[in-house]
């Protein structure tokens, strides 16, 4: 199982937040691309990764929010926000919430889902100062970090750091789906 983890400072951790302007929402509109990125090809899926938003704006963070695709999961490119807002509405105090097929919520740092990955998989920071990601040993059960605009908590990352290995996806600074992209394609060239 590959997985992608994307953090982001700003991002709404309530439903009625993304009612407006996804852009006021914390940038909620890279959160969404970035999934698209993650999970979508032309005309299918990728079954085989999950995806996990950890999401620290207000008013209730932190939220977590894993989405697998999933057999009975009605998912569309066109409404990925209606489905982040639609996870967001049925968080419940205390508990992993499974809200529709292969989607969960539940409030939990980004350290501690990070920490829970990193016993069954080999993590990758990506990271523009990071070993080029071509030359990477990656095996199938991969775990991806990135951040937002922002970038990575810098207190977790040091933490962070010393469960995992920073890579790099080229020499320039890319869109946070565009990196997400790479990462995907280097993946099928490995039929990881």
């Amino acid at each position: 199982m590959k997985h992608f983890v994307y953090f982001s400072n700003s991002a709404a951790t309530s439903g009625k937040a993304l009612s407006g302007n996804l852009m006021k929402a914390g940038r909620m509109d890279i959160a969404i691309h970035s999934l698209i990125q993650g999970l979508f090809l032309s005309h299918d899926f990728r079954e085989d990764v999950k995806f996990h938003f950890i999401f620290y704006g207000q008013p209730d963070p932190p939220k977590h929010i894993e989405i697998q695709v999933k057999e009975g999961l009605d998912i569309s490119k066109k409404d990925v926000a209606g489905l982040i807002q639609k996870i967001l509405y049925k968080y419940k105090e205390g508990q992993k919430t499974e809200v529709l097929s292969g989607c969960f919520i539940e409030k939990k740092s980004f350290l501690k889902v990070a920490e829970e990955l990193a016993e069954k998989n080999s993590i990758f920071i990506l990271d523009k100062k990071g070993k080029d990601i071509r030359n990477a040993e990656i095996d199938d059960n991969c775990v991806f970090i990135l951040g937002d605009h922002e970038g990575l908590p810098q207190k977790e990352l040091r933490r962070l750091k010393q469960i995992s290995e920073s890579v790099s996806v080229g020499p320039k600074t890319y869109f946070a789906s565009q990196t997400i992209a790479v990462v995907n394609n280097e993946l099928d060239r490995r039929n990881i």
